[in-house]
């Protein structure tokens, strides 16, 4: 899920401009969806949805970033980036040995499947997306 100020489910992308002194260039926006709620069972999997659009080439430097949030925590963890062409999966966590890349950047894509479903795995995912120029 993406939180923003502006709205719901919708992800402005950063600013952008070489320094402090010279002029920014208009904010080109990245628009993230994901489902509101997703629902599995124990022992089932679950594709996460990530997709997201931009007036923007999609750039070679695009990163893709999933964080989770136990139910009843106030913490947020990394657990699976995109970054250089390639899915890194984090080391840490349960869910290190039970994801998957399901995603494709070039198709505005950013989705994760999460295999063997936990009761632990209960709470928040957020997916974010970076398109650097």
């Amino acid at each position: 899920r993406c939180r923003s100020p502006l709205s719901p489910g919708r992800c402005p992308g950063p600013a952008r401009g070489d320094s402090a002194v010279s002029p920014v260039s208009p904010v080109s926006p990245i628009h993230v969806y994901t489902p509101r709620e997703v629902h599995g069972t124990v022992g089932s999997r679950v594709t996460l949805s990530c997709s997201f659009w931009s007036s923007e080439w999609i750039s070679e430097d695009i990163s893709i970033t999933w964080h989770f949030q136990a139910d009843g925590s106030r913490d947020s963890i990394s657990i699976f980036h995109f970054a250089k062409g390639q899915p890194y999966i984090d080391d840490v966590g349960t869910f290190k040995e039970r994801m998957e890349w399901a995603g494709n950047p070039r198709r505005r894509d950013g989705s994760i499947v999460i295999h063997r479903l936990e009761p632990g795995d209960n709470g928040t995912f957020t997916c974010d997306v970076k398109n650097p120029p």
